[in-house]
Parts: C-alpha cells; sequence; structure tokens
C-alpha cells in the first residue's frame, strides 16, 4: 500500500487484496463486498425466476383505465351507461361502396356480412350494436293511417329492383342519413358498441387481437365491391399494439446506440458488455415482476423499460467509470470496485429515489392507466438499485476491466497526464465557475426562462389534431377518421348531455323545452356539427301529425301529444322507464377549443337553470312557489360519449399538471437536501431542472403538442431523471469543495471524475431516442424528441448552469492542501456565501 497522488479525496492505492482491510466502509458495503458469491448467487436466482415469469407479461390496453372514472362527468356516465346505447368505447366501420351507391344488392349482401360477422366478435354490446341489417334501424312516416314504421330492411327484402327502391325509401324515411348512411349514399356504418370484459372469458378485451380480427375483416371483404374504413379507441390501440414490432426495432437500435458509443468511449469489452447486461437484467426484472403482480404492459407504458435501461446505462457508466480510474492508478479492482461503492452508491441511490418519486408521483393523477405506468416505472427504478448499484460493481470487481482502458480513463487527470489540465474543452467548461462567464450563462438562462415561460402559456392541454394524433397524419386510421368526418354530418366526436327525470316523465313539455333551448345554444358554436334529442324527435313528429306542414316544427305544450312519441322513438334517445334522455352534440372535432367551448356552454346552461344552485355537473329543477329552491324535476349532467369523456379527462390532466410538478420538485428538494444538508447545493442541484421543464413544456408548443394521458408522465419524468447528472457533479465538487480546494480545482476533477460520463450518457442518449423520430408511430416518434431534448438540457444544466451557480453559492469549507496548491490551485473564495455544514456523499469512508 502507498499514499495517494492526490490526498483532497482520492483513496490510498492498494495493488493487493491481502493489504486491504474488508472490515472497512460501511455496513452496506461490508455486507455486499464481502459475500460477493452469495450476492451474485441470489442475482443469478432472481433473474432466471422472473425471466420465466417476464414470459407471461402481456401488452394490452383497457377503456376504463384511460379515464378519470372519479371525476363527476366520468362518476354520471358510468351511473347511466346502461341507458345510453354504447356511446363510450364504441367501434365504427363505414363500408363504403366502390361504384354507385349503397343500394345496389351486391352492396347489401356484403354488408350483411360485414354486420353479421361484426356481431358475433367477443366483447361487441350487441344490443346496441347497428347497421342497415340490424333490427333498431327503424324508419317512420305519415300515412293516411297516421304515423306509419318498420325496419329499414323489412323482411320482403330479396334484392329486387322493386326492394332495392323500398330501401332507398325507407333510409329517407328513418332520418339515418349523415347518421350511419353518407349523405352521398356511397357508404354506411356498422356501429359496434364494446365492453371492457369480454362476457364469454371473464377477461380484459385483448384489443390487439381485436385490431386482428378488424383487419382480417377487412382483408377479406375489401375488393372491387366494397372498402373498408375503421375509426375508434379500440382500433387506435390495436394499432399501437401491433406497431409493437416496429417500437422494438427502435428500441434495438437505440441499445446498440449505447453499447456501441460506450464501448468506443473505453474500448474495453467486458465493461461495455456488463453495463449493457445489468440494464437489460434490471428491465427482466421489471418485468417478471409485473407479470407476479398481475399486470400488463399497455401502449402508454411500453416505452419505460426503455427509460429504465437508459438510466441503468447512466448509472452504470459512472459506476464503470469510476471503477476504471481506480485500476488504472494501481488499485486492485476488487478495492477499486469497493472505493466506487463508496464514492457514489448514496450519490446513485438518491439520483434512483429521486427517479422513483418522478414516477411516483404520477399516482397522484386519477386515471389508471398512468397510476399504472407509475408502478411500472417504480419497479423498474427499484430495481436498478440491485442490478446497477450493487450488482454491477461487484461483477466488475470478479471481471475486472481492459488495463489499456483503464490507463486511458486518466488521460484527463493532470496527476497522470499533465497535458490534461490544458484540455480545451474542460478549460472551457471551468471558465463558467468564474464570475463573468457565470453571469453570463445565468443571464442567458433567465433570458430563455423567461421566453419559454411565455411560450409555455400557449400549451394547451388535450388533443391539437383531429384524428388519433397517436399515429401519424398520414396513417391509415387517421385517412379513415378523415372519411368519415368529410362524408357524416354525425362526425364520431360526440358529446352527450345527459337528463335524469322522473320515472315515465322524460317526455313533459317542461323538460323537452329545455333541452331543445340547449340544443339550439350549442348549435351556434363553431365546433358544432348538429345535435339530436328527443326534443327534435317530437318536433319532427308534430309535422308528421299535421300532413307534413313545416309550421308544425315546434314542441306543442301537450304532454299527452308528447308523450305519444315514445312507441316510436329511437332506442338511444330515451330508457324503458323514460326517466332518462340523451342529447347527442356531434362535434367537427375533439380539439381542445371545441370541448371547451362546448363544456362551458352546458355548464352554464345548467348554472342558470338551477334554481337551487347546484354544483357544476348537476342540474336542478324550478323554484317552487313561494320562492324557495324545490326538488328538480329534471337534472342536466355532462358527460358522455367519445367527446364527453375527452373533456373530463383534459379537465383532470390540466388539474394535475401543475400539482404533480409542485410535487415532483418538493420530493427532489427533500432528497437533495438529506443528502448535501445544505440548501445552497440543494438550489444549485434544482434550478437547472426548472429551466429545463419550462423549456420542454414550450418545446411542446413548437411541436404542436397538447398535455394529455400519453404525453403529461413525460413531464415529470425530465425531473426525476435530470437530477441524476447534477447529484454525480455536484457529489463530488462538495466532496473537494469540503478538503480546501478551490471551486475551479473542484470542478474540475467532477469534469474528470464523473462529468466526462454525464456528456457521454447526455449525448449518447439523446441520440439513441433521437432515431425515434422516423418512427411510423407518432406517439413514440413525440417521447423520442421529448426525452432528447431532456437528456441534452439536463446534461447542459449539469455541466453549465450547475458551475455558474455555483459560483455565487458555493466555496471552500476546509483547509487548502499542499497537493492542491501543488497543482496550482489555491483555496480562494470562489463564491460570496458559505456552504459550511454542506454534506456529501463522495469521498471514501
Amino acid at each position: 500500500m502507498h499514499a495517494a497522488t492526490d490526498p483532497a479525496g482520492t483513496p490510498p492505492v492498494v495493488t493487493r487484496l491481502d493489504d486491504f482491510d474488508t472490515r472497512s466502509g460501511s455496513w452496506a458495503e461490508r455486507l455486499l463486498f464481502n459475500h460477493r458469491p452469495w450476492v451474485m448467487l441470489l442475482c443469478l436466482l432472481a433473474t432466471l425466476w422472473l425471466g420465466q415469469q417476464a414470459l407471461r407479461l402481456t401488452l394490452n390496453a383497457s377503456f376504463e383505465k384511460t379515464i378519470p372514472t372519479q371525476h363527476p362527468y366520468i362518476v354520471n356516465y358510468l351511473t347511466h351507461k346502461g341507458d345510453l346505447g354504447g356511446q363510450g368505447n364504441a367501434l365504427r366501420i363505414v363500408v363504403e361502396a366502390r361504384q354507385g351507391t349503397i343500394y345496389d344488392k351486391r352492396y347489401l349482401d356484403t354488408l350483411q356480412k360485414i354486420s353479421d360477422e361484426v356481431y358475433l366478435m367477443p366483447g361487441v354490446d350487441r344490443p346496441f350494436m347497428k347497421s342497415l341489417w340490424t333490427a333498431n334501424t327503424r324508419w317512420v312516416a305519415v300515412t293516411e293511417e297516421g304515423l306509419d314504421g318498420n325496419t329499414v330492411m323489412g323482411d320482403s327484402y330479396d334484392g329486387s329492383p322493386e326492394a332495392l327502391a323500398e330501401v332507398r325509401a325507407n333510409v329517407e324515411r328513418s332520418g339515418e342519413i349523415g347518421q350511419i348512411v353518407a349523405g352521398d349514399a356511397r357508404s354506411s356504418i356498422v356501429f359496434a358498441p364494446l365492453l371492457d370484459v369480454n362476457p364469454k372469458t371473464g377477461q380484459a378485451l385483448d384489443y390487439g387481437a381485436l385490431g386482428r380480427q378488424i383487419e382480417a375483416l377487412r382483408a377479406k371483404y375489401e375488393g372491387d365491391v366494397v372498402t373498408l374504413h375503421v375509426t375508434g379507441f379500440a382500433k387506435v390501440m390495436g394499432d399501437l399494439i401491433e406497431g409493437l414490432r416496429q417500437v422494438l426495432v427502435f428500441f434495438g437500435v437505440a441499445l446498440v446506440i449505447c453499447a456501441g458509443v460506450l464501448w468506443a468511449y473505453t474500448r474495453c469489452v467486458r465493461s461495455t458488455v456488463l453495463v449493457v447486461a445489468c440494464s437489460l437484467i434490471a428491465v427482466v426484472w421489471q418485468f417478471g415482476l409485473l407479470a407476479l403482480l398481475g399486470y400488463a404492459l399497455d401502449p402508454y407504458s411500453v416505452l419505460v423499460p426503455f427509460l429504465v435501461f437508459a438510466i441503468g446505462m447512466s448509472h452504470g457508466a459512472q459506476k464503470m467509470n469510476g471503477i476504471m480510474q481506480d485500476v488504472g492508478r494501481g488499485t486492485h479492482r476488487v478495492v477499486a470496485a469497493r472505493y466506487t461503492f463508496r464514492r457514489l452508491f448514496v450519490a446513485g441511490l438518491t439520483a434512483l429515489l429521486c427517479d422513483a418519486v418522478g414516477f411516483a408521483v404520477l399516482a397522484l393523477i386519477k386515471i389508471q392507466a398512468i397510476q399504472d405506468l407509475a408502478l411500472v416505472a417504480s419497479i423498474g427504478v427499484a430495481v436498478l438499485i440491485f442490478t446497477n448499484l450493487v450488482l454491477l460493481p461487484i461483477l466488475l470487481s470478479y471481471v475486472g476491466v481492459s488495463p489499456a482502458a483503464a490507463r486511458r480513463s486518466l488521460r484527463d487527470d493532470p496527476a497522470f497526464n499533465p497535458a490534461a489540465g490544458n484540455s480545451g474543452l474542460w478549460r472551457l467548461l471551468d471558465r463558467f465557475t468564474q464570475r463573468g462567464p457565470a453571469l453570463t450563462a445565468l443571464g442567458v438562462s433567465a433570458v430563455l426562462a423567461v421566453a419559454g415561460y411565455a411560450v409555455s402559456t400557449r400549451l394547451h392541454v388535450g388533443d391539437l389534431d383531429p384524428g388519433a394524433p397517436e399515429l401519424r397524419a398520414d396513417s391509415r386510421y387517421n385517412r379513415d377518421n378523415d372519411y368519415v368526418t368529410r362524408h357524416y354530418a354525425a362526425s364520431s366526436d360526440i358529446l352527450v348531455v345527459m337528463i335524469a327525470t322522473p320515472e315515465d316523465q322524460c317526455t313533459r313539455y317542461g323538460t323537452l323545452a329545455k333541452v331543445d333551448q340547449l340544443a339550439w345554444r350549442l348549435e351556434q358554436l363553431p365546433g358544432v356539427e348538429s345535435t339530436n334529442s328527443m326534443a327534435a324527435l317530437s318536433k319532427l313528429a308534430m309535422v308528421g301529425y299535421n300532413e307534413g306542414q313545416l309550421k308544425w316544427y315546434e314542441l306543442i305544450p301537450n304532454d299527452s301529444a308528447l308523450g305519444g312519441v315514445q312507441t316510436r322513438a329511437p332506442r338511444e334517445l330515451f330508457n324503458q322507464g323514460c326517466s332518462f334522455l340523451s342529447l347527442y352534440v356531434y362535434l367537427k372535432d375533439h380539439k381542445a377549443e371545441t370541448l371547451t367551448s362546448v363544456v362551458d356552454t352546458v355548464e352554464a346552461f345548467i348554472a342558470a337553470n338551477a334554481a337551487n344552485a347546484a354544483a357544476p355537473g348537476r342540474g336542478a329543477g324550478p323554484s317552487g312557489p313561494s320562492g324557495t329552491a324545490a326538488a328538480p324535476s329534471e337534472r342536466f349532467m355532462l358527460a358522455a360519449g367519445s367527446a364527453g369523456i375527452a373533456a373530463a379527462t383534459n379537465i383532470v390532466v390540466k388539474q394535475a399538471m401543475r400539482e404533480m410538478l409542485w410535487w415532483v420538485y418538493g420530493a427532489v428538494v427533500v432528497l437533495c437536501w438529506v443528502t448535501f444538508r445544505s440548501w445552497r447545493a440543494v438550489v444549485v442541484a434544482v434550478l437547472p431542472l426548472v429551466l429545463t421543464s419550462i423549456l420542454c413544456e414550450a418545446l411542446m408548443v413548437g411541436l404542436g403538442m397538447g398535455v394529455k394521458v400519453a404525453t403529461l408522465p413525460v413531464i415529470a419524468l425530465g425531473v426525476g431523471i435530470g437530477v441524476d447528472y447534477a447529484l454525480y457533479v455536484l457529489s463530488v465538487m462538495l466532496t473537494r469543495l469540503r478538503a480546501g480546494e478551490s471551486l475551479s480545482a473542484a470542478y474540475l476533477h467532477a469534469l474528470q471524475f464523473t462529468g466526462r460520463v454525464v456528456m457521454l450518457t447526455g449525448v449518447t442518449l439523446a441520440l439513441a431516442v433521437g432515431t425515434w423520430a422516423l418512427s411510423p408511430i407518432k406517439f413514440q416518434a413525440d417521447m423520442g424528441l421529448l426525452l432528447a431534448f431532456m437528456f441534452v438540457w439536463n446534461m447542459v444544466g449539469a455541466l453549465v448552469l450547475l458551475p455558474a451557480l455555483a459560483h455565487w453559492l458555493l466555496k471552500p469549507t476546509g483547509t487548502a492542501t499542499h497537493a492542491a496548491k501543488a497543482n496550482g490551485n489555491t483555496p480562494t473564495v470562489s463564491g460570496t456565501t458559505s456552504t459550511s455544514g454542506a454534506a456529501s456523499t463522495a469521498g471514501p469512508a
């Protein structure tokens, strides 16, 4: 054993394992490294067992998991789900005639076969399924004998020209033109509401299998007679699940890039393989634990395993670099592994806990898909503590590193390479510890923060594009959705206002008049294409009762006459007990602005007509004769339909967005305080993250992305993952400052020891996820751009903004060392305030 070359934080060099005191170090170090074979055996058994369990992990989605089931709107929807005629999760299969119109024998025969096959698909809510061939598609007409009606496809249909002419007449009398029949009569819709659970198996509906069935149906029937266009949540999820293979290809490319760059930096095959292997083991453990807990991955959480891998690569590279440097100085590989464990375990543990907190706070959002994502990610981060902070150093203590790579790792250490101190990049970064450059960096950061905040105020909650933003604009799904929008007055974006009434009183004049008034107000909004309700049908019936004269297109104040419409009204407009009405609002899209305007109008109407000042979302009846609030005779409620559910989701996401960030930052601040015990160090670590969060939101505005279930988690993850870089750099800096070095010398040492790995992993991971921008799945492309941006900016913050802040907040607290003076560093004050009491986890025990 001989003396260290630099006493200010560098441990003594131990060339022989027999010269090392195995009783030294913390209890955790002694427990793990003094029993290395047992640790490796346990990890091997855990990997084999959890790897076997991981094979049972499935990929699926759930409609109800993507909606905020505790929001009042969704509570109303779920309460009255049985009365709504499938207005929630539904497929719309548009069958378009290749030539001519739908009034063709070959077309109608093909439509019948498609309708029958869809009816038998698992998970279809069959009583509410609707097409031209179902019994609930009826026509009503005024005859000499009064109102008459029947099914559109009558029992006498035989495909003859006369029968086709009768079908055309029935469709025109049915009111379904623009609803399930296109205005140009070239297509019709098979509407298939879905259950979230397959009633035959009792298991969650398999959206991947359903998507494949739809594509098989498309391949079977598309030809010279018809072509199919399919829309709905189930089809989006099916396409995303089917695109998993493409996602895995990009994951593989990212893995190769990470491994390749790490090898190019170290030129050590064995250590590179171990870092990649331990990061992959973490993913295997994560999958196995999820399978044991009965969870499945969904399209929103499928990116989390790569995040776990990326975080593992970052921490693993730090451990590998520390061991390499100690081995390069001549230290035995086992002792080098223990030294690195001492220096970086607590800093790494704190960083992983911050990552875990960044994921865990997502559970505050009352949407199960996001809560499941939080659990999936938290499990992944938890296993990294074992695989990358414990298992990797132990494996490297056995395998060691390439001697040439170990020597190369010290090329930036002035003690071994006198020319290293003149490294252009290090000297450039070191300038930010000086007053002028530090002030410039802070000024530029302030300008970016102000400009970014100004842009981020335009960040919207919800979708900003029509169709499915998770898929490319030119994807088959979005082309199908565009076709539906252009050819049908009743779009697939439907918001349903629910009206509850006393039993058998849904057709009272007072109730229908209010429904009609609300419908008229909504129709004036630019985002509303049309509405449909019992009130509209009753006005049309009045025309029929009076020889078709349009001057009777009005609600007459006669409850008996209005009640007579019930017998011929479509099932979806009211329930069997006539105690529930549905007001359908057909929207041109489900953009955030459209939903907000409609919801605000309905809420204002409810408030204005609620004499008893009911809470938002609840209707009330008129006041009693004495002027006091009477019991309501009807209750208006939001909201059902795909657009209504999206509106409730947007409200929850908007409320949770800022609350989530407060919790994330609060937890990060607490963990940093526990680690450093210095408020100044906490400020230095956290402020760069704040800048990244602001600029990330501005980038989302620039990319045309809204905050929604798919993108909200990334905002929180940027904080939890980003603090890793700052913790590794700051922990080394504080150790050197406590030893009496100047801020410049401490920062240079941090750059040489952990900073260059921060730069390496930041750039490498940004390049890796940047390739996702080429993905045909827009959701993955957007996540790749956001993650690449955050990896780069968190790295820049740790290497530029952190030393600039340290100039004003941190300074040496110990006594100058001879070695520091010998290196040309004097322990002059590099900040204006003291950090007495600042603690660091770096440095040997």
